[in-house]
């Protein structure tokens, strides 16, 4: 049984002729002579490494499909008949104060000055893509009204058009880091910050002096990884002039528009963008805490760290020098991952899934609590999407989990309300939304709550696709509410791992947690045997 999907996937824009298969290869079974395709081997003939990236570019966000032996979904969550933790004043749980609707989703990170969020989640890093530069006042305005962090990513400066770099090669003026700063400024309301991200790149290019001298954003995180790819970040330009700029920046461009034999393919058509790369970071102990203790000079109240799905030494090492150097969050991503472009088989092949990064993490950072040391606060990230999955990553990373990074699933609804108020303007709508109304009033169910919260003036100023983030965060906070409630945990501090169960034993042997004949069986023969 092959657990990926090889030679052909909907990200790539491919298919087999054959119903028939092979499970190794995604070969047709009978490869005729003469086919017209369209599969990855022959799509890759004709236009080569553009097969290697999901498409088309900065109109779609993409997600490794792989069904790998344990996810999750292995885990189930554990109902009670009685009890409750985390009421208010350590009430005592019964029918009349144990309410769903009364559950405290709230939850807060960092080492000394902490940031709270209403719900526990928070967007994945929304860096130099097309997808995130287009729909950013979305985004960030839906964040912000929802209570939630929003992670600036990667490269935002280093892209930007209207870069001006002084006679140091340092960001002088970026309009675009300004625009986005400033979008979220707007309407932060106190929950949730504004998180900006750091490669090799922007420090280069003094990115960090210029978002706190000029903005005084006060976190800045540094980036390891990511669970998409093990390479650093990758956008496409189709114009020969903007490639060769970003080029001059410093960044790797493939193929070298610099190259006459490229440039003449790129006028003859054939060659039709642009790749732009970061460059690979390298770590190291010393390296790392000396740019710690620069940051905290800058002024930075808050230093967070993004790492990806490497191996156990890398994320023994995050763990360690995270609380080493005081941290203020690190978010642990795991594959596969999803991102607006990343290599599609790195995708589908490289790094740890998230269920058995997670769980090795949770192990690591018990080994450092048993010591006595302090530990840092952890989100975890990778393929989550749902209120369900939310509560899991919780519970299985309890105490240290304070939140759950989400990447495309906190961009749909931006988008989907985007293309909402375009489909209101040109009288477009499809039946899956015309069903519920014709006005945004009717349509989202949260608009009074949004208009309420902003005011009847600022509503109009408000993008539907920030009211769509806002649904989508109260669904996962409802959503969340009755679970927990089920679990008679009334604030997400009660949660724990015994709130889980798993449901095949290979899962147990990843996390440890109990096996679902096992789970609470002392217990119950306790009762038993009275």
């Amino acid at each position: 049984m092959n657990l990926d999907q090889p030679n052909s996937n909907d990200c790539t824009r491919t298919f087999n002729r054959s119903r028939n298969v092979v499970p190794s290869s995604g070969l047709c079974s009978r490869c005729i002579d003469g086919c017209r395709g369209n599969c990855e081997v022959f799509k890759s003939t004709f236009r080569g490494r553009e097969l290697i990236y999901p498409g088309p570019f900065g109109e779609i966000t993409a997600g490794g499909d792989k069904d790998y032996p344990v996810d999750y979904s292995h885990l189930n969550i554990h109902g009670y008949a009685l009890g409750g933790k985390g009421l208010p004043n350590d009430a005592v749980a019964n029918s009349d104060n144990a309410l769903f609707p009364t559950v405290n989703t709230e939850t807060e990170y960092g080492w000394d000055k902490k940031v709270k969020m209403s719900v526990p989640i928070f967007t994945g890093a929304l860096g130099s893509t097309e997808i995130a530069r287009k729909n950013w006042e979305h985004f960030a305005i839906g964040a912000a009204i929802s209570g939630v962090t929003i992670v600036c990513g990667e490269n935002v400066c280093g892209i930007d058009p209207g870069l001006v770099l002084d006679s140091n090669n340092k960001v002088k003026f970026s309009p675009e880091m300004d625009r986005r700063i400033e979008v979220y400024k707007r309407y932060h309301k106190g929950f949730g910050e504004l998180l900006i991200q750091m490669n090799v790149e922007d420090t280069r290019l003094g990115v960090a002096e210029y978002i706190i001298e000029k903005h005084g954003i006060e976190t800045i995180e540094l980036k390891w990884g990511q669970g998409a790819k093990c390479i650093g970040g990758e956008i496409k330009v189709n114009s020969l002039e903007r490639a060769l700029e970003l080029q001059k920046r410093g960044y790797i461009v493939t193929p070298d528009p610099s190259d006459p034999i490229n440039q003449a393919a790129f006028k003859d058509g054939s060659i039709k963008e642009f790749e732009r790369h970061s460059r690979l970071g390298f770590i190291s102990e010393d390296e790392f805490m000396a740019e710690i203790r620069r940051l905290r000079k800058l002024g930075f109240k808050r230093i967070t760290l993004k790492t990806g799905a490497y191996g156990l030494p890398e994320l023994a090492m995050a763990i360690k020098w995270s609380s080493k150097a005081n941290i203020d969050l690190l978010t642990i991503d795991g594959a596969s991952g999803g991102t607006g472009m990343s290599p599609w088989r790195m995708m589908e092949e490289w790094g740890m899934p998230s269920i058995y990064l997670h769980s090795a993490a949770y192990e690591f950072l018990k080994i450092l609590e048993d010591k006595g040391e302090k530990v840092p606060d952890v989100a975890f990230a990778g393929g989550f999407s749902s209120e369900d999955g939310v509560f899991k990553a919780l519970a299985l990373g309890s105490p240290f989990v304070k939140a759950v990074c989400m990447g495309r699933a906190l961009m749909i609804p931006g988008m989907v309300g985007k293309n909402i108020d375009k489909w209101l303007k040109s009288n477009d709508l499809p039946k899956t939304i015309s069903e519920f109304g014709k006005t945004p009033e009717e349509i989202f169910v949260c608009y009074e709550k949004v208009k309420n919260l902003v005011g009847s003036k600022e509503i109009e100023n408000i993008p539907l696709g920030a009211i769509g983030i806002y649904s989508y965060s109260d669904k996962i906070k409802v959503g969340l509410q009755q679970l927990m409630a089920g679990t008679r945990c009334f604030n997400l501090p009660s949660l724990s791992r015994k709130d889980l169960m798993s449901l095949t034993e290979e899962c147990t042997k990843v996390t440890k947690i109990p096996y679902i004949m096992d789970s609470y069986r002392d217990e119950a023969m306790d009762i038993l045997n009275k």
